[in-house]
């Protein structure tokens, strides 16, 4: 599951890695990434998915730098490791992930 999630409840976010999708209602590349981070956030457990309405939600997507949407973000640790820009395929998503959260 994907939770949308706001400036305070990621500041108590205590899991190792995150999945962080930065996105906007009227943007459509974003609109076609949702269906795949939605399937993989229930095939992959040791990540927690989440996402970010930029237009709601200035100050969290400014803390992150970002300047394009859709915008994947990886952390462990709450620190940044990988970032993905634009519209990504399920299977590159997934090889990302895997390849970030050995």
């Amino acid at each position: 599951m994907v939770k949308k999630i706001n400036l305070e409840e990621f500041k108590n976010i205590n899991e190792e890695f995150i999945l962080l999708d930065l996105y906007a209602d009227w943007c459509g590349p974003c609109k076609m990434l949702a269906p795949f981070i939605s399937e993989l956030s229930e095939e992959i457990s040791n990540v927690a998915f989440f996402k970010v309405n930029v237009d709601e939600e200035e100050e969290l997507a400014t803390m992150f730098g970002v300047q394009a949407i859709p915008t994947i973000i990886l952390l462990k640790n709450k620190q940044e490791i990988s970032r993905k820009i634009g519209f990504v395929p399920k299977v590159g998503l997934l090889n990302w992930i895997k390849e970030n959260t050995k």
